[in-house]
């Protein structure tokens, strides 16, 4: 399942939140392996990238003489608990991937994975995107977040790293079907938000029925973070944009320049698909799949799941989220985030050995190739020739990365601006009344978007 970036982390941590009393359990397990040095042992949580790992696993053997099993344990939550009962009984295997930022700290303030600040570096470090170098990394900030003994990271070590990034991503990609934009006479991605409201009406036109967008609004936060957000970065700019969740309400969601982007965002509303409020990222991935909708929005990693729910990759037109034409960033970027990570297990009788997969797969083709079997992008940086592999799918989504810091939409500094204790699904719901249930007007929204922050900013004390 894929949720918007700050609940998913929130899931994750609670998910695994019993992995912290497990600190003394590992420290008492074996090994996970036959004790074969020739041979490693690496699960996963994503079945999208099994393939693709063992792949990169044969050239990996033919490379060094050591062989890499994969395993794939899924949903999330089985895949939680497969770690945990490894963990007591000594069998955890020698890699494990993990969500990035979240579950990675959890497990190295549990003893389950070890430290790699000391190995990341050079030519491996060198390979990433910049925007996801300090993934995994215990920084100061995440440091402190930790210290509270009620943090599910607490015990953390300041400067260690629990995990280096595999995968990266972002939110706010537009899916749309080819042959129903032909039909509808479009040929080309949307250049801006009036192109796309414009191939909106088009598909809706064309088929009433299935021409609209599809999104899993029942998580609350996907219209926030995934359309509202990036839109509202590109047409105000990013300071204008960050003093929407200001304590000084004259530049909030009620201001000038709130109503505007409210009201950019309600342009949406004759397009949702019928019941969107009810459907969950899936369901309206799979919506989208089985040709009821000409469009859905999603991130990096829908591809993948597309594809799962026979949809073939070349009948899809991906591009990020149109900015307006006349907004204050008309070339907004999406900033990358990392999704998942690799660690190596604290009871591994090889990490060297597990430290030069982990490597491998960062290497530039051989990440290339992971990108285009898995339809997942690496965190590693693509060179200018890896278009021509990956494809005109993958190389559009790769492409909506493309830009400077002041033109790139980065959620990643949401707790620089935004009040502590700040939700998203609060925030989520409110808009959901705007639209596409149509029960408040962009005013109103407005004034309950102002009253939500205040209520936060009052709660934190700041």
């Amino acid at each position: 399942m894929r949720i918007p970036v700050a609940r998913k982390a929130r899931l994750v941590v609670a998910a695994v939140a019993t992995a912290l009393s497990l600190t003394s359990l590992t420290a008492c397990g074996g090994s996970s392996g036959s004790g074969d040095s020739d041979s490693l042992e690496m699960w996963t949580f994503k079945q999208s990238h099994v393939s693709a790992l063992r792949t990169a696993a044969e050239e990996f053997e033919k490379e060094t003489g050591i062989s890499v099993s994969v395993e794939a344990y899924t949903p999330d939550d089985a895949y939680t608990t497969k770690v945990q009962s490894a963990a007591k009984t000594g069998d955890l295997p020698d890699v494990l991937e993990v969500h990035s930022d979240g579950e990675d700290r959890v497990l190295g303030a549990a003893g389950i994975v070890s430290d790699l600040k000391d190995d990341f570096s050079g030519d491996w470090s060198g390979r990433m995107q910049q925007a996801v170098k300090e993934s995994g990394l215990v920084t100061e900030l995440r440091y402190q977040n930790s210290v509270n003994k009620e943090a599910k990271d607490h015990g953390i070590e300041k400067g260690a790293r629990y995990s280096v990034p595999l995968s990266v991503g972002t939110f706010g990609i537009v899916y749309a079907n080819k042959k129903m934009l032909a039909d509808a006479g479009i040929t080309k991605a949307p250049a801006n938000w009036g192109e796309f409201l414009a191939a909106l009406k088009a598909t809706k036109a064309k088929d009433s029925k299935n021409g609209g967008l599809s999104l899993g609004l029942k998580v609350q936060a996907t219209g926030l973070t995934w359309v509202l957000q990036p839109l509202a970065y590109a047409q105000l700019g990013r300071e204008a944009y960050e003093n929407l969740w200001a304590k000084d309400t004259s530049g909030d969601f009620a201001s000038p320049n709130g109503v505007k982007v409210l009201s950019m965002y309600d342009e949406l509303t004759p397009y949702w698909m019928p019941g969107s409020q009810t459907l969950t990222i899936d369901q309206a991935d799979q919506a989208f799949a089985q040709g009821k909708s000409a469009f859905a929005v999603g991130g990096t990693f829908t591809l993948a799941f597309l594809k799962q729910n026979g949809m073939s990759p070349d009948d899809v037109l991906a591009f990020g989220l149109p900015a307006p034409a006349d907004g204050a960033v008309p070339d907004r970027a999406l900033g990358p985030l990392a999704l998942t990570g690799l660690s190596v297990t604290s009871t591994s009788d090889q990490p060297e050995n597990a430290k030069k997969w982990m490597e491998f797969l960062s290497q530039q083709d051989v990440a290339t190739q992971f990108a285009k079997d898995s339809l997942d992008l690496p965190a590693t940086e693509l060179g200018a020739e890896s278009a021509k592999i990956l494809g005109p799918t993958l190389s559009a989504m790769v492409d909506s990365f493309k830009g400077t810091p002041e033109t790139t939409y980065d959620p990643t500094r949401n707790d620089a601006y935004q009040p502590i204790g700040y939700e998203q699904d609060d925030a989520g719901a409110i808009l959901a009344d705007l639209t596409p249930l149509k029960q408040t007007s962009v005013e109103e929204t407005g004034q309950k978007l102002r009253s939500l922050n205040q209520s936060y900013w009052k709660a934190a004390g700041q």
